[in-house]
């Protein structure tokens, strides 16, 4: 096989986040440098615990089925992979965790993972874990070592928690990132969907709306900003329709789900313990299935290596995926995406300019074609107003065109649903069309 991908996994570890880490370490395509510890999901030193108890599970599952160790090439790397802790909070403004996002009633519990320390203790780390090198560094710290030591655009970055730690990476050294990181995964926003944490935002985005501007919109020129060819956005608009059913879950992983004994393989009972409470809140909200949003992220990185060199994305193709350009100024009247709000309704929210979508207006009234029409009869009549929207003084001249090579890179299509499930139930669990062990 080709080379393994060297990458930085940026995580505020919750149910989906422990999951994509469960699909990191059993890809063998992928080399888990280090994992950078955020706020997010719940607290800093919970979050933190969340990924020692998910090596221990590893562990445990390995003690009983030795056999299995070559389905987690991650947890055996010749080098220890890093774990630190990343930021405890926003760059500005008040401290949200996805705990309290929720209604009283779908309380997923302080500690990210449906409270498994009171219902399943034995789950609780009872020693570190051998396979971690515990640094004492900030995460920042510890991704700007592993670039300056790795060959240049080798790593990809793959932030599936909020964006805080890259943005203070660029305040203290864009240049470095800039010239040696190879890519960026992340998952986060809302384009054309609702959102998740409020009706317009996604939570990672909502977390740290000051982040995402500074990374994606920032207002100040930057000497070294992030190449846009080297981001990878994955919205809640592609990442929302991968899911994974509980009761295939239950008859494929683990037949006695949601039961108070511990059941099945070490790793099965470890996913089970926070899924059920998972399964609680899903059926609230009427959907008997979780949503994959973080797998997506990490699957992406596989299928997207970063660039040795100036390749576009624009001449890249990948079977079975596809990511378009969506373009943005944040400084002016007309743009495409813009706002990354703070506001008390509109917080993290991705405000999309629909004057330029065709889907905006009813069927066939393509807005060029209306106003060519209008320029030629010169029609100022009572009804031009529907056709499109009236003219407005601009204290700026228009924008000339935007370049073709602006805007953020999002993905738009993935192989699908199905492909990701049958890919994850076999690296994860060991699991094909039938139970196995």
């Amino acid at each position: 096989m080709t080379s393994r991908i060297p990458v930085i996994f940026d995580t505020d570890p919750g149910v989906d986040d422990i999951i994509a880490l469960l699909f990191a370490l059993s890809s063998p395509e992928l080399e888990v440098l280090a994992i950078v510890v955020s706020y997010g999901n719940t607290d800093i030193e919970s979050a933190y615990a969340n990924v020692l108890k998910t090596y221990q599970a590893v562990q445990r599952h390995l003690d009983v089925y030795p056999q299995h160790t070559n389905r987690f090439p991650n947890f055996f790397n010749s080098l220890k992979t890093i774990i630190c802790r990343g930021s405890d909070g926003p760059l500005e403004g008040p401290l949200h965790s996805a705990i309290y996002s929720m209604e009283a009633n779908c309380d997923i519990s302080r500690d990210g993972l449906g409270g498994i320390s009171e219902s399943c203790p034995d789950l609780d780390v009872t020693s570190n874990p051998k396979q971690l090198d515990y640094s004492k560094e900030s995460g920042i710290e510890v991704a700007i070592n592993l670039l300056e030591k790795h060959e240049a655009r080798s790593i990809t970055y793959i932030a599936i928690g909020p964006l805080t730690n890259l943005a203070r990476m660029m305040r203290q050294n864009s240049k470095l990132l800039s010239t040696k990181l190879g890519r960026i995964i992340c998952m986060g926003g809302a384009l054309d969907v609702p959102g998740n944490t409020t009706a317009v935002a996604e939570f990672n985005f909502f977390a740290d709306p000051y982040a995402v501007r500074e990374l994606l919109v920032p207002g100040e020129p930057c000497e070294f900003p992030f190449p846009s060819d080297r981001f990878l956005l994955l919205p809640l608009d592609i990442t929302t329709p991968h899911q994974l059913p509980f009761p295939t879950y239950k008859d494929r992983v683990d037949t006695s789900f949601e039961s108070s004994e511990p059941s099945g393989t070490p790793i099965a009972h470890f996913t089970s313990a926070f899924l059920t409470q998972t399964r609680n809140i899903m059926l609230q909200f009427g959907n008997d299935a979780m949503e994959l949003h973080d797998i997506v992220a990490v699957w992406c990185a596989i299928a997207f290596p970063p660039f040795s060199d100036d390749s576009s994305m624009k001449e890249t193709s990948v079977p079975g995926w596809k990511a378009v350009r969506r373009i943005f100024d944040i400084e002016r009247q007309r743009f495409m995406i813009i706002c990354f709000s703070t506001g008390e309704l509109t917080r993290g929210m991705l405000v999309v300019d629909r004057r330029e979508d065709e889907s905006a207006y009813a069927p066939g009234a393509n807005r060029a074609e209306v106003q060519a029409s209008l320029d030629k009869t010169q029609f100022s009549g009572n009804l031009e107003s529907i056709a499109l929207p009236a003219q407005v003084e601009l204290e700026t001249a228009p924008l000339a065109k935007k370049k073709a090579d602006s805007g953020i890179w999002c993905i738009t299509e993935t192989p699908g649903p199905d492909t990701l499930l049958k890919i994850l139930f076999e690296r994860v669990w060991g699991v094909s069309e039938r139970m196995e062990t």
